[in-house]
């Protein structure tokens, strides 16, 4: 990538405090602070998302139409969840101080804290991170085209919708109210998890519902405009053609019938 920066130039940025450009906050345990280019201006092609979480919460379903994300945990646990779109599966990736998670460009995927003070740090290969959230997709979309999609009651669609809000980032929402929370604890224990995940969810805290499983096939719907190529069907992995020697031809000598 060419640089046209001009590092003479007075307005040369050269550091920045991201304690001061806060994204999104729930509250003081749970906010997430970012840098861009807009906030300094020789970055150049990387991007910052600093992510601050109590146990079990979430940073939503989501994807980055622009860049690919590499999840480091600074403190406490979390799980990097993500569904590779090559396979239809759902993968759990938990991460503790020093590990990192990788999420490429375009896949859906959610974080969720599994200890509290947990401290991420979300690195991007654009100037400038963008998102196409799983909370605007769900309260953007006309509840009769969902109910007529997947053949739901609409009236039961619009209720249950009604309470997401547009750019929740962080979930749930400090006004959870106790039925939601209930929900979400009658989660855990739903699915087995593997039995070469029991050590790893024994270190990290981890709920017992978050282990590998298989995703719909149906994902891949994307509402918003992105880059021409995930709008197209998922390319099948090349698989390379084996050579087989054409039988050997009868010989026929002279004379012989």
């Amino acid at each position: 990538m060419t640089s046209y920066m001009d590092y003479t130039s007075p307005n040369t940025q050269f550091t920045f405090d991201m304690n001061c450009n806060t994204l999104f906050k729930k509250d003081d345990c749970n906010y997430i602070n970012v840098l861009g280019i807009k906030n300094l201006n020789t970055l150049e092609n990387t991007s910052l998302l600093d992510i601050f979480l109590s146990r079990s919460n979430v940073v939503e379903p989501h994807y980055h139409q622009n860049a690919a994300e590499l999840v480091y945990c600074i403190s406490g646990a979390a799980v990097v969840s993500l569904i590779n779109p090559f396979t239809n599966e759902l993968l759990h990736f938990p991460i503790t101080p020093g590990q990192v998670a990788n999420v490429p460009q375009g896949w859906w995927h959610y974080e969720v804290a599994t200890m509290d003070c947990t401290h991420l740090l979300a690195i991007f290969d654009a100037p400038t991170p963008e998102v196409i959230l799983g909370s605007d997709i769900l309260s953007l979309t006309p509840a009769n085209v969902l109910a007529h999609t997947y053949c739901l009651n609409e009236a039961l669609v619009k209720e249950t919708l009604a309470p997401v809000k547009p750019q929740t980032l962080i979930g749930p929402p400090a006004d959870c109210c106790p039925p939601a929370k209930a929900a979400a604890e009658n989660m855990k224990g739903t699915y087995p998890a593997p039995a070469n995940m029991a050590p790893m969810m024994a270190n990290a805290n981890m709920p017992p519902y978050m282990h590998q499983q298989q995703a719909p096939q149906s994902f891949g719907y994307q509402p918003m405009a992105v880059h021409g190529y995930y709008a197209q069907p998922y390319a099948q992995p090349y698989r390379q053609q084996q050579y087989v020697p054409a039988p050997p031809q009868a010989v026929h000598e002279a004379g012989t019938e």
